[in-house]
């Protein structure tokens, strides 16, 4: 039998993913505001947030920045963190050929939950990530109560 007379089962899910992928491409175009030749503004930094025991920790990549180029706000229960990176000198758009690095101002924001003990609340900056550890308070921590016989 030739290959193009078998039969080909359809899988309709397969249709969905290609329509995923489409409409991902789509939403990347605006997201990343350009491509190829045109130069990025505006950028939000990658951001990990970790819970454990005792606190929550948010790191974020902030590379090519100083810790005087960033700021952490906290105003009620949301955590803002924001800052700009500067290009390194003035380039005309036409010298371009490829840029992928963003520029301009950032901002994010977090809502904290109301565990967070405020007034402990700590940020370090080494080597372009910003760390902040948001203690939870004591008495939301998980503890074990022990189960006595009698």
């Amino acid at each position: 039998m030739k290959e193009k007379d078998m039969l080909t089962r359809w899988n309709p899910y397969r249709e969905f993913a290609l329509l995923q992928e489409d409409a991902n491409r789509l939403f990347d175009i605006f997201t990343r505001r350009g491509s190829g030749t045109t130069p990025m503004t505006g950028w939000n930094p990658a951001v990990d947030i970790l819970e454990d025991e005792d606190a929550y920790t948010i790191t974020a990549e902030l590379p090519g920045l100083d810790k005087d180029d960033v700021e952490i706000h906290l105003e009620n229960r949301t955590l803002t963190i924001q800052g700009e990176r500067a290009r390194e000198k003035e380039v005309k758009e036409e010298s371009y050929h490829l840029t992928e690095r963003f520029f301009g101002r950032f901002s994010r924001s977090f809502t904290l939950p109301s565990s967070i003990n405020q007034s402990k609340i700590a940020a370090n900056f080494k080597e372009g990530v910003l760390q902040i550890t948001l203690p939870k308070m004591e008495e939301v921590k998980p503890k074990l109560i022990e189960v006595k016989c009698g």
